[in-house]
């Protein structure tokens, strides 16, 4: 894709953004919980590790090398699982309390996604007498 890249640092500032929106109500504690707010920081802080990643991932979008776009995958497919681990880390129920969803927990879940899916399509044009010729 063409514009692939600025997508990715788009999506990526998006992410960095929603780390300080509220993620999760819990009506037990009557809490708003965040990226970097928990109870007695009982679920630590994911939105500082999510922050550090989206960071990379800026970086490598940047950079014009194919090693960077490898990387770039690792990386992203990392916030990924990262995401998803912190969605059902912040929305499981316990002791028959279910905490509410806010928009914070979809906007990460939803951007991570895309994310990788602009690392999987990054704008690289090859160099070389051979690129996109394949002769077997």
């Amino acid at each position: 894709m063409k514009y692939s890249n600025y997508i990715g640092i788009i999506l990526a500032i998006i992410l960095i953004a929603a780390c300080f929106f509220p993620w999760a109500y819990y009506p037990d504690l009557d809490k708003v919980f965040t990226g970097f707010f928990s109870e007695q920081n009982r679920y630590g802080k994911p939105g500082l590790l999510l922050i550090i990643l989206s960071v990379i991932v800026i970086v490598l979008f940047i950079v014009p090398r194919i090693w960077a776009k490898r990387v770039n995958l690792v990386v992203s497919a990392l916030i990924v699982a990262f995401s998803a681990r912190s969605f059902v880390l912040f929305s499981s129920c316990y002791r028959g309390i279910c905490p509410e969803k806010k928009v914070g927990l979809y906007v990460i879940i939803v951007v991570s996604f895309l994310i990788l899916l602009a690392a999987v399509l990054p704008d690289l044009k090859l160099k070389g007498k051979n690129s996109g010729n394949y002769d077997f």
